[in-house]
């Protein structure tokens, strides 16, 4: 599929320019015929667009974000709560849309709608931008008469998803970034700084304590072998990336990230109420429990809840109680079980879902707040000791020969 850059004119004449992706261009006109259009011009993605275009055609502005997904929601309840028609909420959103990948898709789902599709169907064609879990509930939403409220839904569930992943991912950025860039000036030191130094300790002949010997052996290391450490680490990361694409990769990660010190507890606890929040507004949604359990093994992120995700299908399926199916599982708290337990003997499983998703939100929030407070001295206690660690291993034979002399 090829995309154009259009300018036209819509029915009540107003200038409107965008993007509309079709096979051919007299596919891509015959779209745009059927939105009324009068086009004043048309050309492939990329003609005429400079260095913006350029980029364009490699894909470097074709992500869909998810808080691009939220705002859409949100604009969506607010035309469905005006009564606006569907194919007019669409033209609307097409037109002001900033992102192009979101202009784009947006304008395939106006096409599919105004050619007779329900709009869950034409949103299930754009699965990058609109995940199972979306599309489930926008059809739900379709079922019910219900659209309006379930794109606030939609947008608030969102919202609390990417507020919660995003506080966990924000407060690792600053510590890793400092690490970065600790670890780059020990590099540069070894290269630049240290062989002078080693080179005169080495010409006085006098015996070097260990850790100096290990110093300045790192320093040989990077200074007559960097390249081949440089691929070595390279290929190690290609390997990695790749490894982590099978299936038993997925699951070692899995592991790793819910065992890593720390911030183990922290992702834990966010999958948790990843599939509380899921399970609660599909369920209230109106989607059968089977299908908000398939949804949720979907969009979870991690390979052993989703792998719980399934194995719970099957049992439910087979007659048992989700919480029958996740108590048998390490990675499930007791506390999840019975209360999920208890939402299905009092008919009130959604509600306690949300309950169970609110009260896993506050433990993430109160977890990061308490790891952002104790990250900076801990990085400072860390970088300290790096610091003096090299300063005594060199500075301290530096500071003998001196005083032999």
């Amino acid at each position: 599929m090829a995309q154009f850059n259009y300018k036209a004119r819509n029915a009540e004449g107003k200038e409107t320019v965008g993007v509309v992706e079709a096979s051919g261009i007299d596919a891509a006109v015959a779209a745009l015929q059927r939105r009324n259009f009068l086009i004043t011009s048309i050309e492939p993605v990329g003609e005429g667009g400079g260095i913006f275009g350029f980029l364009s055609d490699f894909g470097l502005f074709e992500s869909v974000k998810q808080k691009d997904i939220v705002i859409l929601s949100r604009q969506l309840a607010t035309l469905f709560d005006a009564k606006v028609p569907v194919v007019e909420s669409f033209k609307i959103l097409v037109g002001e849309t900033e992102n192009h990948a979101l202009k784009v898709k947006l304008a395939q789902v106006l096409d599919d709608i105004q050619g007779g599709l329900p709009m869950s169907q034409a949103m299930a064609k754009h699965p990058d931008a609109f995940s199972r879990f979306y599309v489930a509930m926008v059809r739900s939403g379709e079922e019910a008469g219900k659209m309006q409220e379930i794109f606030e839904f939609l947008a608030a569930y969102l919202e609390r998803n990417y507020d919660l992943t995003s506080k966990a991912r924000n407060a690792l950025i600053y510590p890793a970034f400092v690490f970065s860039v600790f670890i780059a000036v020990i590099v540069l030191m070894m290269i630049y700084v240290i062989p002078p130094i080693s080179s005169l300790l080495r010409e006085t002949g006098q015996e070097l304590p260990i850790y100096t010997r290990i110093v300045m052996a790192i320093s040989d290391v990077l200074l007559n072998f960097g390249v081949i450490v440089l691929l070595f680490t390279a290929a190690f990361t290609v390997f990695l990336v790749q490894y982590a694409k099978t299936e038993s990769g997925k699951l070692y990660f899995a592991r790793l990230r819910l065992n890593f010190p720390v911030i183990g507890g922290i992702y834990k606890k966010i999958y948790l109420a990843r599939i509380a929040d899921n399970l609660h507004t599909l369920i209230s949604g109106g989607i059968t429990v089977v299908r908000a359990l398939e949804i949720t093994s979907e969009v979870v992120g991690n390979e052993i809840y989703r792998r719980i995700m399934l194995d719970a299908i099957e049992a439910v399926k087979g007659g048992s109680m989700i919480s029958d199916a996740f108590s048998k599982y390490d990675a499930i708290p007791p506390l999840l079980s019975q209360m999920i337990k208890i939402g299905e003997a009092t008919g009130k499983l959604d509600y306690i879902l949300g309950s169970i998703s609110n009260f896993y939100t506050r433990e993430v929030t109160n977890l990061v707040d308490n790891l952002v407070n104790l990250i900076e001295p801990i990085l400072i206690i860390f970088l300290g000791l790096g610091v003096a660690f090299l300063a005594v291993a060199i500075l301290l034979p530096i500071y003998s020969i001196s005083a032999g002399f």
